[in-house]
């Protein structure tokens, strides 16, 4: 009865000793720092009109807003969208990390927003991104983000085969100011 327990206790104790050691996570957080850079442009808060095209075919406009910026030191970028009716009231929010695998060299957008989430494929281009969202068999959504003269166009297309493209997304927001979220408000040690 004593030498199984020794060797449960042996076990649990060489196996939690070489999960315990601490590991140099320096040089994958300063990759992950790295790549974000490309896109810190996004950083702040921006508003603009956005229009989106309804299941029944009609197109329907808000006011657009996002504020974003880093966190975990810069190695994520964390986001909320907003969109406003005419009226005031929010009609359309959205929660949104992404971050960089230094393993893969991959970045993951991973999104919440009207009751569905997921992890999406991220590549940044010259001049912005562009990620895709499944949208069934053999179709994806694919957003379109492009930074020109301080402005920042996003467009949704559904896309499908070969067929042409269907555009079901816009818009156009510029940059109104600074935020410090979402690093500001950390709750204080003591």
């Amino acid at each position: 009865m004593r030498l199984p327990f020794l060797l449960v206790l042996l076990t649990a104790l060489t196996s939690s000793g070489a999960s315990a050691q601490p590991t140099d996570s320096a040089p994958r957080l300063a990759a992950q720092r790295d790549a974000m850079k490309p896109l810190a442009w996004m950083d702040g808060i921006w508003r603009g009109p956005a229009w989106t095209i309804r299941p029944d075919g009609t197109r329907h406009s808000i006011t657009q807003t996002e504020r974003i910026g880093p966190f975990l030191g810069g190695s994520v970028r964390v986001m909320e969208g907003r969109g406003y009716e005419a009226d005031g009231n929010v009609s359309f929010n959205a929660f949104g990390t992404i971050a960089f695998d230094p393993a893969t060299k991959r970045y993951t957008l991973t999104s919440y927003a009207l009751g569905y989430s997921g992890n999406f494929p991220l590549t940044p281009t010259a001049d912005g991104y562009v990620w895709e969202v499944p949208a069934g068999p053999g179709a994806v959504m694919r957003y379109t983000a492009v930074l020109k003269d301080g402005k920042w166009r996003e467009i949704g297309e559904y896309v499908r085969g070969s067929e042409p493209p269907r555009q079901n997304f816009e818009m156009n927001l510029q940059r109104v100011g600074d935020t410090t979220w979402p690093a500001e408000g950390a709750v204080p040690q003591r």
